[in-house]
């Protein structure tokens, strides 16, 4: 009996110590998934620098290899009679002699007439397995041209998309690009949501980004299993490190986002990129849906090109970029868009409608300098400016002056309208930029029916300069003029 109980004993022991080691294995296992995550989180950026993410169309297209035609057991032909299995035995010997042979005769009779119709059943038989192979090999005829067909329209699509992209065609532009962001591999509670818009005319692609929430970064810094109460505890992140985590994120989401685009674009039909990253989060101090944008960026092909991402802190990479990076973006502190998405959705390019001609829409491109000039002193007392024309004699570079009157960020604003139908050159940003600097004004704004191209950009960047191109003047007189205009060269052709 004490034998018995001391093997009891034991066996209670070893049975604490095997689960006591398993609840530490768990608890192992969650800081070495916690572990994982922080550095897919840390390796966001260079793990997509070994990854090529131009789509070749040629990839795209199908190419179709039937498997042979299977007949089963119809390819195989039915064994006609064989008349050994009908011809009766001849008579030999005695059974010859006494009679044998009229017995035969009538045997051979009966199996002829059976062997005959052996084989015209045999020749029906095989008659039908041969129109029924026909048969199925028509159908395997047809279901191969079917797939053909499909394969062909398939690949003719695929062509009519290569050929609009290359033409930088807006739709085919976006769709493509939209390919490439939706190629990219993320964790899975990553919301990979984006809306894209390309301006050909400046060679511009808007990106408007979904940023994942706070709630990527883990909370929890590590897990230990405390025997005495049998319960596996945690030990909380430093709220800190929480959110530095999350600002380098949102940086290299960025940054990665950016690389991808310039990347994929073999056919350099972008130039320019702006990039804005925002959350679709709830604030938790109105507990109402919001979607603060927390970075917002500009940058050209050359001066992105010029970064190794492989050696960069995401953070200060942005800053060289002069990018607008929210100083709390775990608090959801918003910054200013570079440029708004929704000023991007042109209204009026490529409409193809057969009723063009009566579209009662003012064509801004047929307005007069003049008035072209007084709408924009329009649209901008509208949107809370005082504003007043100049003289076109004596504007000195000036087509509008307007003021500010918000304190502190108020003052005097020197506005150009250019009503152009080709892009705008940078020289023109550099004589506002100039006429700013005579006028002492505080900020500046170029507007035009056309687009600005990358040089305008980067040298407005840093500045008190404002470049509203077409599709952003009809935006801002849809919203603030309740004016729906358009902007239509072919009517001056």
């Amino acid at each position: 009996m004490k034998a018995a109980e001391r093997a009891a004993a034991a066996d209670e022991r070893e049975r604490k110590r095997l689960y006591a080691e398993a609840r530490s294995a768990e608890a192992r296992a969650a800081n070495s998934d916690l572990q994982v995550r922080l550095e897919e989180l840390e390796q966001l950026l260079v793990a997509t620098l070994d990854v090529d993410d131009h789509i070749d169309f040629r990839r795209l297209r199908k190419s179709v290899t039937h498997a042979p035609f299977n007949a089963g057991m119809l390819g195989s032909p039915l064994p006609p009679p064989d008349w050994r299995r009908f011809e009766p035995p001849a008579p030999t010997g005695l059974a010859k002699v006494l009679g044998g042979q009229t017995k035969y005769q009538q045997q051979l009779a009966a199996a002829q007439q059976a062997f005959a119709q052996a084989q015209a059943q045999y020749a029906a038989a095989e008659a039908d397995r041969q129109r029924r192979l026909a048969a199925a090999y028509q159908s395997y005829q047809k279901q191969c041209a079917e797939i053909d067909a499909e394969a062909a329209a398939y690949n003719a699509e695929i062509e009519r998309f290569a050929a609009a992209f290359a033409a930088a065609d807006p739709a085919a532009v976006v769709e493509y690009f939209s390919m490439v962001l939706g190629n990219s591999v993320y964790p899975d509670d990553f919301p990979q949501q984006y809306r894209l818009a390309y301006v050909p005319e400046s060679r511009q692609l808007v990106v408007e980004y979904h940023l994942p929430t706070l709630d990527a970064i883990p909370k929890v810094r590590e897990y230990r299993y405390v025997k005495a109460r049998d319960e596996i505890t945690s030990a909380s992140r430093p709220m800190k490190e929480v959110k530095d985590r999350y600002t380098n994120l949102v940086a290299q989401l960025t940054l990665r986002t950016v690389h991808e685009l310039f990347e994929a674009d073999r056919a350099s039909l972008v130039e320019t990129i702006i990039f804005n990253g925002i959350v679709d989060t709830i604030d938790p101090r109105i507990g109402a849906a919001v979607q603060p944008c927390l970075v917002t960026l500009r940058t050209t092909r050359e001066v992105f090109g010029e970064i190794n991402l492989r050696m960069v802190e995401p953070g200060a990479c942005l800053q060289h970029l002069n990018a607008s990076l929210s100083k709390r973006p775990a608090e959801l502190a918003p910054v200013r868009p570079v440029l708004e998405f929704d000023m991007v959705d042109k209204r009026f390019v490529d409409e193809v409608d057969v009723l063009a001609d009566l579209d009662q829409r003012p064509n801004l491109l047929k307005l007069t300098p003049t008035e072209f000039e007084s709408l924009i002193q329009n649209l901008f007392a509208k949107m809370g400016l005082e504003t007043k024309q100049t003289r076109p004699s004596r504007d000195g570079g000036v087509d509008c002056v307007a003021f500010d009157p918000r304190p502190i960020f108020g003052g005097k604003v020197v506005i150009q309208a250019k009503r152009y139908r080709n892009t705008v050159d940078v020289s023109s940003v550099r004589d506002l930029y100039g006429t700013l600097q005579n006028e002492g004004a505080s900020k500046g704004i170029l507007v035009t029916t056309s687009g600005y191209g990358a040089a305008s950009y980067e040298f407005a960047s840093g500045k008190p300069l404002e470049l509203i191109d077409g599709s952003n003047l009809l935006y801002l007189l849809a919203e603030h003029a309740e004016v729906e205009a358009r902007i239509d060269p072919s009517e001056l052709d």
